[in-house]
Parts: structure tokens; C-alpha cells; sequence
């Protein structure tokens, strides 16, 4: 029960990563405001949750709109009181070459990706900064860090959100305010899973994987666990890769 009695929020939770870092977070006894543009997936989530004995809220947000963002915040602390943890994991993934890339879309990830994780903090910090302290975990990948085929916006959104993610901890770390990253290997989700079911396309992901499989997305949860608990108060402007030796090579 590392996380026993907090509470968080999680962006893009009614599916995948997401989805299993609250889970995750409630197993270990967190409560948990669980958001998604997907209303029905994130209630099934919600739903999940309180079938582990924890309060859950469900929301429908859009982190590109300020006016979501707020609301969340709003309700958080309306219905749980107060806010611990904050997951900017709300992401999208558009496929496409750079010469084939239109502005439509990479206005689309970079506004989900960098703008969202940038003002959800924003919006998050007066309550954290109240109760004196604070975890904020955003969704890197090792995309952001190496680069990957036919992925220029989402490359750039994540690379964006690990500088950001440097930046916040050096303004917040004397608030008692620890800001850290994952940067998530190739793992099975909703995202990309139409790719892994490609044996030809799969073998992009997993020619580049030493361990010899995509992570599960428990497997991202698990870590996030650990940057969420006191047992990393002395983590901060750090991306933690969960990837299957990716970057080693």
C-alpha cells in the first residue's frame, strides 16, 4: 500500500497505459480521478477501481481545452479533497511520413501531448502547492529520445515533454514538488497494436527489442507506482526508460 490514502489523477486512462497506472495506483490505495475523452471507457476504469475498494471518479476531458482541465482539477477536489499525484498520460499516435504529415496533425499530438501535460500541470500546481507537496509523472517514450520511422510530431511532442519534464523539476523541486518522466519501450496497446499484429511491421519494434518482447502495459505501471511514493522523494527531472534495453544499443 505504497500509496495508500492519495490521490491521483490520470489523463488517457480508459485504455491502456494509462489504464493500467490506475489500476495500479488503487491496488497500492490510491483514489483515482480517471479521465479520458472516452467517457465510457474511463467509468469502466472508475468502475475497476472501486471493485478494489477505492473511491473513483470518472470524467470526460480533452487536455488540449483549458476549460476541461479546470473542471478536472475542480472536481478532483470536490470529490476526493485534495490532489498527491498528477499522470499526464493523454497521448495519440498519427502515422505518416514527413512529407505526407499534415499541420492537422501535428497540431493534433502536440496539442494532446505537450501543450496538455503543460497546463494540466499548470492547473494542478495551486493545490499541490497548498498542501506542500506533490508527484507529477508525464508520458515520455524513447521516441522522444532516439527517434523512431514515419513518427516526426510524436517524436517531437515527447522529446518536448522530457525537456519539459527537466525544467518543471528545476522551477518545483524547492516546493516539494518532484516532476519526473516515463519513457515507455514498445509496448501493447490500442496505439500501436494494429502494428504488432503485422508480422512485417511488427519486426520494426521488435528487431530493435535485446529482452525479445513488447513491455505490458503493468509492466509501465509498476514504475510509475514507484515515482508516485514517498520512496522517490529524491527523484526529480529524471526519465525513467522502461524499455526492454531500447536505448542500450
Amino acid at each position: 500500500m505504497r500509496l495508500k490514502d492519495k490521490v491521483a489523477i490520470v489523463t488517457g486512462a480508459a485504455s491502456g497505459i494509462g489504464q493500467a497506472i490506475a489500476v495500479e495506483f488503487a491496488k497500492e490505495g490510491a483514489d483515482v480521478c480517471v479521465t479520458d475523452v472516452n467517457l465510457d471507457g474511463a467509468k469502466q476504469v472508475a468502475e475497476e477501481i472501486r471493485r478494489l475498494g477505492r473511491k473513483a471518479t470518472a470524467l470526460q476531458v480533452d487536455v488540449t481545452k483549458l476549460s476541461d482541465i479546470d473542471k478536472m482539477v475542480a472536481s478532483t477536489i470536490d470529490n476526493h479533497g485534495k490532489i498527491d499525484i498528477l499522470v499526464n498520460n493523454a497521448g495519440v499516435y498519427i502515422k505518416a511520413s514527413i512529407l505526407e504529415l499534415t499541420e492537422a496533425a501535428w497540431d493534433t499530438m502536440l496539442d494532446v501531448m505537450l501543450k496538455g501535460t503543460f497546463f494540466c500541470t499548470q492547473r494542478v500546481l495551486p493545490q499541490m502547492l497548498k498542501q506542500g507537496k506533490g508527484k507529477v509523472i508525464n508520458l515520455g517514450s524513447t521516441w522522444g529520445q532516439t527517434g523512431f520511422f514515419d513518427a516526426s510530431a510524436y517524436c517531437a511532442a515527447k522529446g518536448g515533454v522530457i525537456n519539459l519534464t527537466r525544467q518543471m523539476a528545476l522551477d518545483l523541486a524547492p516546493k516539494k514538488i518532484n516532476v519526473n518522466a516515463l519513457g515507455p519501450g514498445t509496448t501493447d496497446t490500442p496505439l500501436i497494436r494494429a502494428d504488432l499484429e503485422d508480422p512485417e511491421k511488427a519486426r520494426l519494434y521488435l528487431d530493435r527489442l535485446p529482452i525479445g518482447r513488447v513491455a505490458r502495459p503493468e509492466e509501465i505501471a509498476w514504475a510509475a507506482v514507484y515515482l508516485a511514493s514517498d520512496e522517490a522523494d529524491f527523484v526529480t527531472g529524471h526519465t525513467l526508460f522502461v524499455d526492454g534495453g531500447w536505448l542500450s544499443q
